[in-house]
């Protein structure tokens, strides 16, 4: 099973033997092995495993099946015996996951976004408005409210209780006054933080064992009940028209965010998302520049990059920057900062 040797190269060899047992007592679950047999989508862009990882681990931390709450727990490795259990009996439970695309809502990728902004605040000084596409819970747009070590370069807010410090390789980004004058998102299926079942289902998308993600996780979750980031229920495309098209201030810079989304999305939603920025792009000018930063795999999936390509009325194209190879979840950045590319992203 492609996913369990992908769950074992990005740090979780117990996510990987999870899948792989799946992957062997599936024939117990014959309605969920009929839903993936039938699998509508590209089973590694909608993350098609993770959902299935997700939904067993939600039902390991709910106590459901106690011999699979006892695995998770590392109190034993049976891994064929709970599996098995938890397909045959909690299916139900697991076509919903199935049903739903994934959302992390991983906190430590506001790094990257965060490096990527002091470039941009370095080339303009102008304060930011942030939209982003595929904000679920909204706690990436709250990253002006971390404390971030980028490199060594300190960024956000220094007292903050959320300390983020991802692994950095290469030279620091510019120090910059980063400002971020507002801040807004969209998703199909918001989030809504104040409900516990909402809280619970973005903690079983991390995997078991990962303390450092529960803690970032969990940390976010508690700065967002007194700073309750705003999340439109729409489409990306239908969402980004209506707000770019809006006044812009002079002396501010509008920011389009987004990561690990554009795999998810329909080919016409995708080309209407480019479509609205490529506009934004278009209208840009000196004392209303416009950007668009994006952390997403390149084509092969090799790769996760983070870059940023920014429009100022010189060039209906944009500067595109390739700025940084990073960790799927944030974990480490790769800074490259001057490499340019005109390819599409």
């Amino acid at each position: 099973m492609t996913q369990s040797l992908v769950a074992c190269t990005l740090g979780s060899p117990f996510v990987g033997e999870v899948l792989a047992s799946a992957h062997r007592q599936l024939g117990r679950a014959p309605h969920l092995d009929a839903t993936l047999a039938a699998w509508p989508y590209d089973p590694a862009t909608s993350a098609m495993a993770l959902r299935l990882n997700a939904g067993l681990h939600a039902l390991a931390r709910r106590g459901t099946f106690t011999d699979l709450s006892a695995l998770y727990a590392g109190r034993h490795t049976e891994f064929d015996r709970a599996v098995g259990e938890a397909l045959e009996r909690g299916e139900p439970t697991l076509l919903t996951w199935m049903s739903h695309p994934t959302q992390t809502n991983e906190v430590r990728r506001s790094s990257a976004f965060m490096a990527a902004l002091s470039v941009l605040a370095h080339r303009h000084g102008l304060p930011f408005e942030l939209f982003e596409v595929g904000a679920s819970a909204g706690l990436n747009l709250l990253l002006d409210r971390y404390a971030h070590d980028l490199g060594g370069v300190p960024c956000g807010q220094a007292d903050s209780s959320l300390r983020l410090k991802p692994q950095w390789n290469g030279p620091p980004p510019p120090r910059a006054d980063v400002r971020v004058a507002s801040v807004r998102g969209v998703d199909l299926r918001p989030l809504q933080l104040d409900d516990p079942l909402t809280r619970e289902r973005l903690m079983s998308y991390v995997w078991p064992g990962d303390h450092a993600r529960s803690h970032y996780l969990r940390r976010a979750m508690m700065l967002a009940r007194n700073a309750v980031p705003v999340v439109d229920r729409d489409s990306g495309g239908t969402w980004l028209n209506q707000r770019l098209r809006e006044p812009q201030a002079a002396g501010t810079m509008r920011v389009v965010l987004h990561s690990m989304v554009l795999q998810y999305l329909p080919d016409d939603e995708l080309q209407s998302v480019k479509a609205s920025i490529q506009g934004a792009g278009m209208r840009a000018t000196r004392d209303r520049p416009f950007a668009r930063i994006g952390l997403e795999w390149n084509r092969d999936r090799t790769q996760v990059l983070l870059c940023v390509t920014s429009w100022s009325g010189s060039s209906k194209d944009g500067e595109r920057t390739i700025l940084a190879a990073c960790h799927p979840y944030g974990a480490w950045i790769d800074w490259l900062g001057a490499a340019e590319s005109r390819a599409a992203a």
